[in-house]
């Protein structure tokens, strides 16, 4: 990313907006901190008056309150990387929601991989209205619910489109590249290691068969026992052949399939 990034820092704690600070300098030194604020009051207040950034970095516990009510008040136009203490269920929501996250206390490496996803999410979804959703972030962390992902923002040649988790049959990984295959018999390639959609994926509807594969319950058509206590399942659309489940596996896979 070659133009210059115009940020904004939301840190009610001198010292971790000083090592924040000090990092992005040596990190991106090009990078302009257009202002730094500390509370939910001066935040809105600034944000109703003032072209907004292209990224903020936004502790979630500010002094006087949750960063939420920002949105609340004041429409956010820039992506947010949300700084907080806590690892806990919000980790999820920012996650399957193109946010990133930076827990305390802060490390390079950890803000490095966040301004690289921020960067790169930027540079492919030029032109493309993709925000995240703000407030189905707030909603889940205030409920306490965990939320999976529920779209991805596919390439194609020089467009962009979404394709819908639930249109999904499978994932499968083959040299390293992560490619989804919908119920139509589409193969589109997703910047996701099956490791990573594990997680974000609901398990109500997805489960990881093997290393190779994770598959949409209604994509299963038959079940077969298969030698040494393993399961060998058939997919639609077809997947090279007969899937195996280990014999590890097959006790958690067929309680899945019963639920």
């Amino acid at each position: 990313m070659n133009s210059i990034v115009k940020i904004i820092l939301v840190e009610d704690e001198p010292y971790n907006l000083r090592l924040l600070q000090g990092m992005i300098k040596k990190l991106r030194p090009e990078w302009e901190v257009v202002k730094t604020l500390e509370s939910v009051k001066g935040s809105v207040e600034w944000l109703r008056n003032n072209p907004h950034p292209d990224l903020f970095f936004m502790d979630i516990q500010l002094a006087d309150g949750l960063c939420f009510s920002i949105f609340d008040q004041v429409e956010v136009k820039g992506m947010v990387i949300f700084t907080t203490a806590f690892d806990n269920y919000a980790i999820r929501a920012f996650k399957v929601n193109s946010i990133d996250y930076l827990l305390k206390p802060f490390k390079e490496r950890d803000l490095e991989a966040a301004i690289e996803k921020f960067e790169n999410f930027s540079e492919r979804s030029k032109g493309v209205k993709n925000s995240p959703d703000y407030a189905e972030i707030m909603d889940a962390i205030r409920k306490g619910e965990k939320k999976y992902r529920k779209r991805f923002l596919i390439s194609k040649g020089a467009a962009f489109y979404m394709l819908p988790v639930k249109e999904i049959a499978y994932f499968f990984s083959e040299n390293r590249v992560t490619t989804a295959v919908t119920f139509s018999n589409q193969n589109h390639v997703v910047d996701f290691p099956l490791e990573i959609l594990e997680e974000e994926l609901n398990p109500e509807t997805f489960f990881r068969a093997n290393r190779q594969l994770i598959v949409n319950i209604q994509a299963i058509e038959k079940i077969e026992n298969y030698f040494s206590g393993k399961l060998k399942i058939r997919l639609n659309p077809l997947f090279g052949g007969e899937p195996i489940i280990s014999r590890l596996k097959a006790s958690d896979f067929k309680a899945w399939v019963g639920r």
